[in-house]
């Protein structure tokens, strides 16, 4: 079950780097719901590669078709099987790290775990294992933004050194993230897209911090204890490859205040209690307070480098290695859509959990 997310709402990820192709198996979409292709290329387009200078110049269209689940434009409450071929193959650029694990990437870990690993690309732990998180991810906010009114938008907020100013996280749109191709606010794009340049040009990598803010989420989703809704998050986030940290509302910085300047007081707002501030990043005890969700993931530098590196084989020779292929110098503007697929899922199996509980509302 290792490659399957979810409890009401189910995805099953499948294929390697450098395979024929990946995809995923979505279990649990509620029948009806108008779903065609294009409702799922738009978010694949914007994880894809070659969209800049700034990501790897892999050429692939990651076209999707939709094999099972859907009859006339509407999904039937079967199994939706997402298909996406992989044509831009080069297994051949990785033969030399076939005998050499690369620093910090999963090589070593995977060929002790299996005794055997897919060795061009990365295999499972390459970030083409996150189309079929995308495309799943598409379906899920479909439902969510038709039946339920959510919205979850993600955007670039770091890279190395360069951070973005403060964010007005009820204005900020899919759009204006879309407007740079660093995805992050437009006063920050150029100093960020220069220090993922300069990286490139050094044959280096860059890491960097996704923000993500969920919107209209009522009061209500999320299980208490094991199943608490940041648990679950932060669950779906660090499952993300090179994804290293995850803090949501105050997070770390919210340590460093006293409880009587940290806490959220109680408003009146319309026709429900909410919150004057919201430091809580809209969950309490593990519930959402229907305040906006929101929190940071943190991605390290991609550990595939071209600079030479003094590092050992598998037999514990001291050899140097200067990895060969098509990288991403800074996987952070690829991540957005992959944070906001994630976030998605998890939305949408608690919100279904909720519906079941409550005989289809949301609230008791």
């Amino acid at each position: 079950m290792s490659s399957t997310f979810g409890t009401l709402f189910r995805v099953s990820t499948f294929g390697e780097s450098h395979c024929p192709g990946v995809g995923a198996v979505v279990d649990g979409c509620p029948p009806n719901l108008a779903l065609d292709a294009a409702d799922i290329q738009r978010q694949l387009d914007r994880r894809r590669p070659g969209q800049s200078a700034m990501t790897t110049d892999r050429q692939e269209g990651d076209r999707v078709a939709i094999l099972s689940g859907v009859e006339n434009g509407r999904t039937l409450g079967t199994p939706i099987a997402l298909l996406v071929p992989n044509r831009d193959q080069r297994p051949g650029d990785y033969a030399e790290m076939a005998q050499v694990p690369r620093p910090s990437h999963a090589d070593y870990t995977y060929q002790m775990k299996y005794g055997i690993r897919a060795a061009s690309g990365g295999g499972r732990s390459s970030a083409r294992e996150t189309i079929g998180r995308v495309a799943a991810g598409a379906i899920a906010e479909k439902i969510l933004a038709e039946r339920y009114g959510l919205e979850v938008v993600a955007w670039v907020s770091a890279v190395g050194e360069v951070s973005t100013e403060a964010v007005d996280m009820a204005a900020i749109t899919r759009q204006a993230v879309d407007a740079t191709p660093v995805r992050c606010p437009p006063t920050a794009a150029p100093a960020m897209a220069a220090a993922i340049q300069a990286a490139r040009d050094a044959q280096d990598s860059l890491g960097g911090v996704v923000t993500c803010v969920c919107r209209n989420v009522p009061v209500g989703l999320g299980e208490p204890v094991f199943d608490k809704l940041e648990a679950l998050l932060a669950h779906a986030m660090l499952s993300i490859p090179a994804t290293k940290g995850f803090e949501i509302g105050s997070g770390f910085a919210g340590t460093r205040l006293r409880g009587s300047a940290h806490n959220d007081p109680f408003v009146q707002k319309g026709d429900r209690l909410g919150t004057l501030t919201n430091r809580s990043g809209g969950i309490q005890g593990g519930i959402s307070n229907g305040e906006p969700i929101y929190f940071r993931v943190a991605f390290k530098p991609p550990a595939t480098i071209g600079a030479a590196q003094a590092t050992a084989d598998f037999a514990g020779r001291a050899v140097t290695l200067a990895a060969k292929g098509r990288h991403d110098p800074c996987v952070v503007p690829r991540a957005v859509p992959i944070v906001e697929a994630m976030a998605a899922l998890v939305l949408v199996d608690v919100v279904l959990r909720q519906a079941a509980r409550c005989a289809g509302s949301l609230h008791p």
